[in-house]
């Protein structure tokens, strides 16, 4: 397991957190997911599984920004 904290710009409000949090929660190999509105998501994934620039994408993918 790995843990990395992504900056997340572009969220203003509830529903821009639970957006995020439940396409990180598909992707296969994300265990947990804490996605906070001050701009960041703290994620453990198998590294085995899913790549950090797939949780990027999948962020980006929602109308997001993010960078780890």
């Amino acid at each position: 397991m790995q843990n990395i904290r992504l900056t997340i710009t572009g969220m203003h409000c509830g529903g821009c957190v639970k957006s995020v949090t439940r396409v990180l929660e598909e992707l296969e190999g994300v265990e947990q997911v804490k996605v906070m509105l001050e701009g960041y998501a703290d994620i453990q994934f198998d590294e085995n599984n899913v790549s950090i620039s797939q949780l990027i994408d999948a962020i980006e993918d929602a109308g997001f920004d993010a960078t780890a």
